[in-house]
């Protein structure tokens, strides 16, 4: 099968499209023809190892897919070969063909859901949806501030707060990306590359501050955030694509009464599979019902990963890319 595969950490420029094996499948496992995968900014950091988990070179990045069952292990009763499915994987995405486990992490694509939707839901809304609904226990009417807020999970972020009766402030670094948050439903934005971004947060809630906080980009702007907290609040970890980790005044946290949750979807799914498969099912079945609409602004070819993945190293892209593999 072709596959991007990457033989040495670094940058996404290391990556190379090869014929290589198709991956073995076990017992639990089914085997899945990769119609469509989404790229996301844990992949980039992956390729350069910097990721928590630490892949053995060497290997097919790509951590979600959507496609067609052509093959389903001896334990597997969930699945049968035909049916449409979307997959979470640690790995091997971005390839024509990928073992995926038969458990929380695939689960069937409704018919009224293409492909390439399909690869781009799971990680982004994913992430999102686990983060609001079970560790900030988000409510109507309180008032989200999303930072980075025109990437995959800050976008998804925007469009679920939202549906979740929230208010929703988008912050981002250009008016063209702010433009895309306002179309996804954003009531207020921040350009925090010319407006002061606690000073934007005091003036568009009256000095009282955010209830929750959704931050993947980390950096300089996690203290600002961090300050224009109300009393009570919860302030999301989800990644930090700033490039560094920051570092905190937890005095901060006393003077707030507030709350910093880490978010990781993923290492959840292991804890509370039911929960997962819950959570996947149903933004599957809001995106079908068209109450969810995952925005993708690039297709692209397997030989075009290297591309992909430079574009959300630079936080250029807006929303989510999609890898074609049977292109």
């Amino acid at each position: 099968m072709r596959a991007v595969v990457c033989r040495q950490f670094g940058d996404p420029e290391v990556l190379a499209v090869e014929n290589i094996p198709a991956p073995r499948i076990g017992p639990r496992d089914v085997r899945i023809s990769v119609q469509a995968a989404g790229v996301n900014f844990p992949d980039v950091l992956t390729v350069r190892n910097q990721y928590q988990h630490k892949p053995e070179l060497p290997f097919v990045p790509g951590q979600e897919l959507a496609g067609i069952v052509i093959e389903t292990g001896s334990d597997v009763t969930e699945f049968e070969v035909g049916d449409r499915a979307v997959s979470r994987c640690r790995l091997g995405a971005f390839a024509e063909e990928a073992v995926c486990a038969a458990d929380g992490r695939t689960v069937r694509l409704p018919d009224r859901v293409d492909f390439v939707t399909g690869a781009a839901f799971a990680a982004t809304y994913g992430t999102a949806y686990h983060a609001f609904k079970r560790r900030a226990s988000l409510k109507p009417g309180e008032t989200v501030l999303v930072l980075g807020a025109a990437g995959g999970v800050g976008l998804a972020a925007v469009e679920l707060a939202k549906l979740m009766g929230a208010r929703v402030i988008a912050a981002a670094s250009s008016p063209e990306k702010l433009e895309v948050c306002r179309r996804a439903g954003a009531d207020e934005l921040i350009d925090y590359t010319q407006q002061g971004l606690r000073e934007s947060i005091r003036e568009l809630t009256d000095g009282r501050g955010v209830d929750v906080v959704v931050d993947p980009v980390g950096g300089d702007l996690a203290e600002l955030a961090l300050r224009g907290m109300a009393w009570g609040g919860r302030y999301l970890v989800i990644g930090f694509a700033a490039g560094f980790i920051p570092r905190v005044a937890l005095n901060l946290v006393l003077l707030k009464g507030c709350s910093v949750i880490g978010v990781a979807a993923g290492t959840a799914a292991k804890h509370d599979m039911a929960g997962a498969i819950q959570e996947i099912e149903t933004l599957a079945r809001w995106i079908a019902e068209g109450r969810l609409k995952p925005l993708v602004s690039a297709t692209l070819r397997l030989e075009q990963a290297a591309e992909a993945l430079r574009s959300l190293a630079e936080r250029t892209a807006t929303g989510k890319i999609v890898l074609m593999p049977q292109r």
